[in-house]
């Protein structure tokens, strides 16, 4: 009877004992893991990396000179195509597009939404930087960014992308673009502020790239072709001379830093020398939002009384 007993505990207590296969035992599922995405220009994978909150999902080459001008190699073309979402600038800055085969799915043009709005460049002008040889800047003017109010519209559409390939996100994602969005109205609106003082001011600026910047703050930009690390020759300065005597403007707009030479001979001419950063490639220190409050913080002796 005891021997009974015991075999009828015995059977009840692994009875009680977990499966081998049981929900405990089994290994924990993992979220599925996040495509990475794709942004053609620096500014775009910023506002891609902060709406996501994962710096590491945006895939954005390293380049070296202007993103503008910039052909793909295999490597990046096959790194692009495993991408999803690809966001592109639009306004003919991915002149490498028609070399490549990209699934249109994907692809979220950013600018479509004020693309009725693009400023056309005539004037056929073509020169030489950095690594990319020969380039024109004639058709659209591509740096869409610099009118802030633009690149709001920019990063709403990187936003809406985002939420659709990641619904379960959606929360973040939304918060994550709010904030993002109020930060660069912020930036909008501080530089119609600062240039309000003084409208229709008239600049000259080193490069034909600040076309949408100039329509969106109400400055009269007249445009050269001079490098920053490349001191100007005789011609260049003779074509500055003639461009003051029918525009004249007292401030020349460069994109990066200019060489202490031609801000020395600018000051003989009666022009000084500010820095407008248009952040398209990967900045040494800071990034997108605090380069462009540095930009707006350069501007303030041009507008001061």
């Amino acid at each position: 009877m005891l021997r009974s007993f015991s075999i009828l505990l015995g059977a009840i207590t692994l009875s009680l004992l977990p499966a081998c296969d049981s929900q405990s035992d089994r290994p924990k599922s993992t979220p599925p893991k996040e495509s990475k995405v794709f942004a053609s220009t620096y500014p775009l994978a910023f506002f891609a990396q902060r709406i996501s909150g994962n710096p590491d999902l945006v895939y954005f080459p390293k380049i070296d000179g202007d993103p503008a001008f910039w052909s793909p190699d295999p490597t990046s073309i096959s790194k692009i195509q495993q991408c999803n979402p690809l966001f592109l600038n639009g306004a003919g800055y991915e002149k490498w597009l028609g070399t490549v085969t990209l699934p249109e799915s994907r692809i979220t043009a950013t600018s479509i939404s004020f693309q009725n709005q693009f400023i056309e460049i005539t004037s056929e002008i073509t020169h030489q930087h950095g690594p990319e040889g020969d380039h024109s800047h004639q058709g659209t003017a591509f740096t869409t960014w610099i009118d802030f109010s633009q690149a709001v519209q920019q990063a709403q559409s990187i936003g809406k992308a985002l939420i659709v390939t990641n619904p379960e996100r959606s929360a973040d994602l939304e918060n994550n673009l709010k904030s993002l969005t109020d930060e660069l109205q912020a930036l909008d609106q501080d530089l119609k502020k600062l240039t309000s003082s003084k409208p229709k001011l008239p600049l000259v600026a080193s490069h034909p790239i600040y076309q949408y910047f100039a329509r969106a703050y109400d400055l009269e930009i007249s445009p050269m072709l001079w490098e920053p690390d490349v001191f100007p020759d005789e011609k260049q300065w003779q074509s500055l001379e003639q461009v003051i005597a029918r525009h004249p403007a007292k401030w020349m707009v460069w994109e990066s830093q200019p060489l202490e030479k031609s801000v020395q001979r600018l000051k003989t001419m009666g022009i000084g020398s500010v820095v407008f950063d248009p952040c398209s490639n990967t900045p040494a220190t800071g990034d997108f939002l605090s380069i462009m409050k540095q930009n707006i913080e350069n501007l303030r002796p041009v507008f001061s009384p």
